[in-house]
């Protein structure tokens, strides 16, 4: 019989149900969402995220008339195989082995089991792909390709310096409201990924071009009777802007800078991080520009830089 999908909702209020009765499934699989929501502070997508792996292992169990919290780690190993069986990425499988080491690790602080089958668990992680990065030369480009004779070409020059100068994520850009915004300061406070908080920098040529689509630009996009205090709004409806129509902006510069790379918002957070590290800035720093939780995630720069230095070499070296 086919189970029924729960939402995540669904799955926190048995919880409080689980303090009343309590069970192996609902004390472990119940409460660790919970930890991971309240404790952890993880966005409504991560939290879904880390139910569906778990749900994808207690389907595999229960076809095997197994329980979750009793796993062993054959029995993971087997739902491991069973995944790259059905064609998923390599990289997603390290997902949801990550979220499984997540849980089985608090399963064993909690006590409600005796050792962790993940400890010894082998997966092979996939190679992480380098980002795609534009050079200085292409940055540029795109940031003078909006035409600011135009109210449209104010506010996408306002969008894209401010990407490019905050490293800010596209969520963070469509989120952002004027209370985050400290420009007299050259400061933005940005709310991350589990709604983490930090405060960026925002350099001179973005807080001018922020400045200016603030006073010139958005009191005509507002619509009459609607209130909004995103910063960033659609010309037509006077709303928040989407990540598609951010997306799709970056797409219309690049082709008028005749950049063929494939390009994202995420193209200029990564731009953003790889110029600082060429420019000799401390990797920490970046670190904390970027928001990022650990600094492995940093790492990856690190090597898009050594790749652009080999490619320098390669270039101008007499016998590179």
């Amino acid at each position: 019989m086919k189970r029924s999908k729960r939402s995540v909702d669904a799955i926190l209020v048995e919880a409080e149900e689980a303090r009343k009765k309590p069970t192996k499934k609902a004390s472990g699989f119940t409460s660790y969402l919970n930890f991971l929501k309240l404790e952890r502070g993880l966005s409504k997508n991560s939290l879904e995220a880390y139910t569906n792996d778990l749900r994808k292992l207690e389907e595999f169990l229960a076809a095997q008339k197994r329980d979750i919290v009793h796993a062993s780690k054959s029995d993971l190993q087997l739902f491991i195989r069973s995944l790259s069986e059905v064609g998923l990425e390599r990289s997603s499988i390290t997902r949801t082995v990550s979220s499984l080491r997540g849980f089985y690790r608090y399963l064993l602080t909690e006590r409600l089991i005796l050792s962790d089958p993940t400890e010894t668990l082998e997966v092979k992680t996939p190679r992480r792909k380098l980002p795609d990065v534009l050079s200085i030369a292409e940055v540029t480009a795109m940031l003078d390709g909006p035409d600011l004779s135009t109210e449209k070409g104010v506010r996408d020059k306002a969008i894209l310096e401010f990407l490019y100068a905050c490293g800010a994520r596209v969520s963070e850009a469509t989120t952002l409201k004027l209370t985050q915004l400290f420009l007299d300061d050259g400061l933005v406070k940005l709310f991350g990924k589990g709604s983490k908080e930090r405060v960026v920098p925002v350099g001179r040529y973005a807080r001018e071009a922020v400045e200016r689509y603030l006073a010139q630009v958005r009191p005509l996009f507002i619509r009459s009777g609607k209130k909004t205090d995103a910063v960033f709004l659609n010309q037509k409806r006077g709303t928040g802007l989407s990540r598609m129509t951010i997306y799709n902006l970056m797409q219309e510069y690049a082709t008028k800078a005749h950049i063929e790379k494939r390009l994202s918002p995420h193209t200029f957070r990564h731009s953003f991080a790889t110029h600082l590290l060429e420019g000799g800035a401390d990797l920490r720093v970046v670190q904390e520009l970027l928001g990022h939780a650990d600094i492995s995630t940093t790492e990856i720069y690190t090597h898009v830089d050594r790749s652009y230095l080999q490619e320098v070499h390669r270039t101008f070296h007499p016998r590179g």
